[in-house]
């Protein structure tokens, strides 16, 4: 008999080892071994029975009841955080676990660009394939992110978005329009003296044309002055970008003169002072020009034509005529 007990001891503890060697060995092996990085979504309520399931239906792991086990003894498998997680190939099932409880989801880009204005924002948006579409209308992204009735024009700050499968358009919209609210606030605490206008909506309003008209960090200061100083002593801006945005769907890629003589409450040509509404989204660098406007001399300005996008500035009509004989030069010449 005490050779039989014996017998069983050895037998236990073999089998003990053995098994303690085989789950050493699955500690170490990869829950995938693929080339690329798999994106793998833990939906919301998941149990870890279905995530190790899951698992093992897109990369065909055989252990996936072992997984779970595991996950469920070490506290883990009530811990796991909804989401698009990137699992690079060779993870261990303790550093698999450790990514599905990191919250650390995986982040999509969506990019708005500076000068764009609202209705492009909003049709970039609406087509991000990873955000879910709740609003549609200005009317209803205004009152879902708490202003109801309010423009949207020039209220959201043009940036690149971080956003996560399932996350809602309003959140986007909302981040968008506290960043350009906070970053308007303390641009225009900063603001010069003497400016030609009163409230940070109108800096706001002049910021959008800054944007509209150069894409030159080094003119911003210049163009702010010219517009700045042209309220100050009553004379209308003329301002492309304002008659184009005016005109909306009537422009077509060429400025007219019927688009310039045309009154629109936007036509800086037929009407003083600012127009009523920003006219796009605008930088933190327009902002800033809108502010604290350059204080040289010149009234007006004319692009170059040679291709680099600057301007040539002038103080008075006379010269700004030649200029612009030499831009119109320069635009016949090109092909």
């Amino acid at each position: 008999m005490r050779k039989f007990v014996i017998l069983a001891i050895v037998l236990l503890a073999a089998l003990a080892a053995s098994a303690w060697a085989g789950y050493s060995y699955w500690l170490k092996s990869p829950v995938y071994d693929g080339q690329e990085a798999l994106i793998f979504e833990v939906a919301r309520g998941a149990s870890m029975t279905r995530v190790a399931s899951q698992l093992s239906e897109q990369t065909g792991y055989p252990y996936a009841r072992f997984l779970s086990f595991h996950a469920q003894q070490k506290g883990l498998a009530n811990r796991l955080k909804a989401g698009e997680y990137e699992i690079l190939p060779g993870l261990t099932p303790d550093e698999f676990l450790a990514v599905l409880t990191s919250g650390k989801v995986v982040n999509y880009p969506l990019t708005v660009i500076e000068g764009w204005t609202f209705e492009q924002m909003r049709e970039a948006v609406a087509a991000h394939p990873v955000l879910e579409h709740t609003v549609s209308t200005a009317e209803e992204i205004m009152e879902a992110i708490g202003h109801p009735g309010l423009h949207p024009e020039g209220r959201f700050y043009p940036d690149t978005y971080l956003v996560t499968r399932g996350q809602t358009d309003v959140e986007v919209y909302r981040r968008a329009f506290e960043t350009m609210t906070r970053l308007l606030d303390e641009t225009w605490a900063q603001r010069d003296s003497g400016l030609p206008f009163n409230t940070p909506y109108e800096a706001l309003i002049m910021a959008s044309i800054i944007e509209r008209e150069t894409g030159s960090e080094d003119e911003r200061r210049q163009i702010s002055g010219v517009f700045s100083r042209r309220l100050h002593i009553g004379m209308r801006l003329q301002t492309d970008p304002t008659v184009i945005y005016g005109v909306g769907d009537a422009y077509q890629g060429d400025i007219t003169r019927k688009h310039l003589t045309t009154d629109t409450p936007y036509n800086t040509y037929t009407r003083g002072g600012l127009p009523p509404t920003p006219i796009a989204l605008p930088g933190k660098a327009s902002l800033v020009a809108a502010v604290s406007p350059d204080s040289g001399t010149a009234l007006y300005f004319v692009a170059t034509g040679d291709g680099n996008g600057g301007h040539y500035f002038s103080d008075t009509l006379a010269e700004h005529n030649k200029a612009l004989q030499r831009y119109l030069k320069r635009l016949r010449q090109k092909p």
